[in-house]
């Protein structure tokens, strides 16, 4: 499966973003999704996680109650809604594609290519 992310920009403190992720090829509703972010100098870390059928997800307490992943099958896209953005939410975001069937899993295979967030304040 090939990931295409997009959605990202510049946003203020307090403000919102709606990541989108595209997936092209076959079966993407047979693949735990996820969206990873990266700070320069920091590790890469999962903000949100999603099942194959969209009835379970994952957030990470630093985003919980923030950020809100969902998926459409139909359209092949995962969706990373961020609300209250925070300075510290600045960062490349990814999806990613997983085959594992836990939620959230570590068996990302399948990345896109990232993109950029950024939080003024």
């Amino acid at each position: 499966v090939q990931l295409q992310a997009s959605g990202g920009g510049l946003a203020r403190t307090g403000g919102s973003l709606r990541l989108s992720c595209a997936a092209s090829g076959r079966s993407f509703s047979g693949y735990v999704m996820g969206w990873f972010r990266q700070a320069p100098g920091r590790e890469r870390e999962i903000v949100a996680s999603i099942s194959r059928g969209g009835g379970t997800t994952y957030y990470p307490d630093s985003v919980k109650g923030r950020f809100t992943i969902s998926r459409d099958n139909a359209k092949n896209t995962v969706y990373l809604q961020m609300n209250s953005l925070k300075p510290e939410d600045t960062a490349i975001y990814y999806c990613a594609a997983s085959l594992g069937a836990r939620v959230p899993g570590s068996e990302y295979r399948y990345w896109g290519q990232g993109t950029q967030v950024t939080v003024s304040s």
